[in-house]
């Protein structure tokens, strides 16, 4: 189901609670606890031993440097050489190349498309990680989940986070797309117009399973990237400001995997022997 973008122009309307998830301020105390979650979620999620893994969350991505500290190697997709020149480039033919693992953690940037992964051979990576909601901006989500499957090699891991559909259903509201918001849940492809006027892609937990099962992935769990709720969060901060680091303990101890619950949800999945 494709949603008909606002008439309103986005200059011309509030900021809406919904919105803040759409434009986050890295600034504010949900949002430092919520990347805090989310490196914490990666550290625990990086294979125990040094490994080739690919990047394609973006290069505002906070895992990628825990990654490359803790030894492994990475090869990180940037969509423009701009960004890439900040730091080393590997390009051969204009394919990529992907150096062999180190003892110590390396860190080399490739500009290309993250939706197709053509620029890298079948089976040449440890894990991949699609974190940063990057798959939600591929609206054609299957054929990059399939190209992930494709460049793990037997046994390899990949980390994906989506927007869920508690978010679209915020976003279908604050617009006013009433009927549209009324097939939401059933939806089998729910896409919503963001407030930058881009598309995002939402997922249910059950359609998020369905799309790695159905790459050739198995599934090892799902589950909101938060359970707490972003007023809970900025309440007890502003209480007390060092519980940071319990709020963030709290969060990795939930068990909750309703994905009625957070506004986006993070999985992982492992490709079969």
């Amino acid at each position: 189901m494709h949603v008909r973008p606002s008439s309103t122009p986005a200059s011309d309307r509030p900021r809406s609670p919904a919105a803040q998830f759409a434009t986050p301020d890295r600034l504010s105390d949900y949002w430092r606890f919520y990347w805090a979650v989310a490196e914490a979620q990666t550290a625990r999620w990086l294979p125990p031993t040094p490994s080739r893994l690919l990047d394609l969350s973006s290069p505002d991505f906070q895992g990628t440097p825990r990654a490359v500290a803790a030894g492994h190697d990475v090869v990180t997709l940037l969509p423009s050489l701009d960004l890439a020149l900040r730091g080393p480039l590997t390009l051969v033919n204009g394919r990529a190349m992907v150096p062999p693992p180190a003892r110590r953690g390396r860190l080399r940037r490739v500009v290309g498309d993250s939706d197709f992964l053509r620029g890298f051979a079948s089976e040449v990576f440890d894990g991949v990680i699609a974190d940063n909601r990057v798959l939600s901006r591929h609206l054609a989500t299957e054929s990059s989940m399939a190209e992930i499957a494709r460049v793990l090699r037997p046994g390899g891991r990949a980390l994906v986070s989506v927007d869920s559909v508690v978010l679209g259903m915020a976003l279908l509201a604050e617009q006013d797309c009433w009927p549209e918001l009324s097939h939401a849940p059933s939806a089998d492809v729910l896409l919503v117009p963001w407030p930058d006027g881009s598309i995002t892609r939402c997922f249910t937990g059950e359609q998020l399973t369905e799309t790695l099962v159905d790459a050739g992935l198995e599934l090892e769990w799902i589950k909101p990237r938060t359970v707490l709720s972003a007023s809970t969060v900025e309440m007890m901060l502003a209480r007390d400001p060092r519980s940071m680091g319990r709020l963030v303990e709290m969060e990795l101890r939930a068990t909750e995997s309703d994905d009625y619950v957070g506004v986006h949800m993070v999985a992982s999945a492992r490709k079969p022997d």
